[in-house]
């Protein structure tokens, strides 16, 4: 063919979008300044997380999460929050209802299963509904962790319970809620974070249990949540070290966990994002961290406080990076952008109303949305 008649199917290289850098990142405050703009523009993050910070109002965030798009020339970017309910909520009233923690579907299932369920279910559709308007497509929840007594109260009520089969019900019935509601969810913290004794944002928590006990309880719940029929998309590690499985290495960093726990033992085939990586349990430079990170089979690297020089330096780390063009890795990317462009928001009229009345009684402040 002449040059003058080129076949438009025929891209030259220059033609194909380079790939995402396998990284969410944070930003500082209520828009993009200009030099973070050129920094997101020349990093290309797969994806953006929001926090409180970055929260005024709905006019300010859905103007806010309508830029990210189109600045990253992405019209399925990948938008986080960690908006559990309770005491986890980037986003509160008055711009979107109260939601109670996990922790009071839990209580309400230890005398009403049924009840118990539906509430669960309601509720996370509602509150994936809010997100859904704001344009944000995901949220880190839900929480599967067990609760344990005399743990840290880094879980706490953010879990539906202290046993398996109460938090694997409740945990699928959130997570059909937020597929109802137009929301795509993050299981976490896998493989379980219930047994901290302390918070992983300050410290490394050291979990001394066996593993024929981590597998009837923490893992269980997980296995039974990712299987086939399931197969849910996004789960999160938690930075712990479990010691009957891996003794010198974090649970972010550790292959051995990864591998034979997340991926063989539980069954979790999605994507693997970690925990944030500038938190308090781990150790080494920022650099380290993300090498650590995907060399041990995290897809994606979390970081979440916006600094500039730590994004720059995850820049320059994830130009080595170990698995960042893995094609696993990338399908697995490519997956969850194509559940961004389907979602949809089927959250039934009166849905409110029914929810409010199923937890009037143990979480009042519903009432105030109805």
């Amino acid at each position: 063919m002449s040059e003058n008649n080129p076949n438009p199917t025929d891209a030259s290289p220059t033609d194909v979008k380079p790939a995402a850098a396998p990284v969410i990142y944070g930003l500082q405050g209520l828009e993009f300044t200009q030099e973070e703009g050129a920094f997101f523009h020349a990093a290309r993050p797969w994806g953006v997380i929001l926090f409180a910070r970055n929260i005024e109002s709905r006019q300010q965030v859905r103007a806010l999460t309508d830029n990210l798009r189109e600045m990253s020339g992405n019209p399925h970017l990948p938008i986080f929050i960690d908006q559990e309910g309770g005491r986890v909520a980037r986003l509160k009233p008055p711009l979107v209802p109260a939601y109670p923690p996990m922790g009071a579907y839990g209580e309400i299932y230890q005398t009403d299963k049924a009840r118990a369920v539906e509430a669960a279910r309601l509720g996370a559709a509602l509150l994936a509904q809010d997100l859904h308007e704001l344009g944000i497509p995901i949220t880190c929840a839900p929480c599967l962790d067990l609760a344990f007594p005399d743990m840290s109260d880094v879980i706490g009520d953010r879990a539906f319970g202290d046993d398996v089969e109460r938090v694997v019900v409740l945990g699928q019935a959130v997570l059909e809620g937020l597929q109802m509601g137009g929301v795509l969810p993050v299981l976490k913290h896998i493989p379980g974070h219930g047994r901290s004794r302390v918070d992983s944002h300050h410290d490394l928590p050291m979990i001394d249990t066996d593993i024929a006990t981590l597998k009837a309880t923490d893992f269980e719940v997980f296995r039974r949540t990712c299987a086939p029929q399931m197969a849910p998309l996004m789960a999160m590690t938690g930075h712990l070290r479990f010691n009957a499985i891996d003794a010198s290495e974090t649970s972010t960093f550790s292959k051995p966990l990864i591998e034979e726990v997340i991926r063989n033992y539980i069954g979790f085939d999605g994507l693997l994002m970690s925990d944030d990586i500038s938190m308090g349990a781990l150790s080494g430079d920022i650099s380290s961290r993300v090498h650590k990170t995907l060399k041990a089979g995290c897809d994606v690297v979390l970081h979440c406080n916006g600094d500039a020089q730590e994004m720059n330096e995850i820049q320059d780390a994830l130009k080595e990076a170990p698995n960042r063009l893995l094609p696993k890795a990338q399908a697995r990317l490519s997956a969850v952008e194509q559940a961004i462009g389907e979602l949809s928001c089927d959250v039934p009229s009166g849905a409110r109303k029914v929810w409010g009345e199923l937890v009037a009684d143990i979480f009042p402040e519903a009432q105030n949305a109805l």
